[in-house]
């Protein structure tokens, strides 16, 4: 499978292991090239790049711009609020978990997380 024919997904996340363990588990699947951004800021300057962007995995809790900001910022973008979101994190209270779903989430996943459960909501959004 040639590069421009995998999925891209681009994940978000400020803490550099939780970076590291999510590309670990995704990049075993051939069809995903794994885009990295330490932050807010850096993650809508990859968006602007025109890269084509095929799934985020956005961290809620980071310095600076946090999740949420990222994720209004996202949704009032033409072709940016197409790209599927999956908030991970490690909030888990309701309220946290209902507000994801109210701002456009397809999913949230628990940092830290479990591989199979990462993968499974991965399948789920890009299908």
């Amino acid at each position: 499978m040639a590069d421009t024919d995998k999925l891209n997904i681009l994940i978000v996340d400020d803490d550099d292991m939780m970076l590291k363990m999510a590309e670990f588990v995704l990049i075993q699947d051939a069809r995903f090239n794994i885009i990295k951004a330490n932050s807010g800021l850096q993650c809508l300057r990859t968006l602007q790049s025109g890269e084509k962007i095929d799934l985020i995995l956005l961290d809620i809790q980071m310095p600076g711009m946090d999740g949420i900001k990222v994720m209004e910022l996202i949704q009032k973008h033409d072709y940016w609020k197409l790209i599927p979101v999956i908030f991970l994190t490690a909030a888990s209270d309701k309220n946290t978990v209902l507000k994801a779903g109210q701002m456009g989430a397809v999913g949230y996943v628990k940092k830290p997380f479990v591989p199979e459960d990462l993968i499974a909501r991965v399948e789920m959004a890009i299908v």
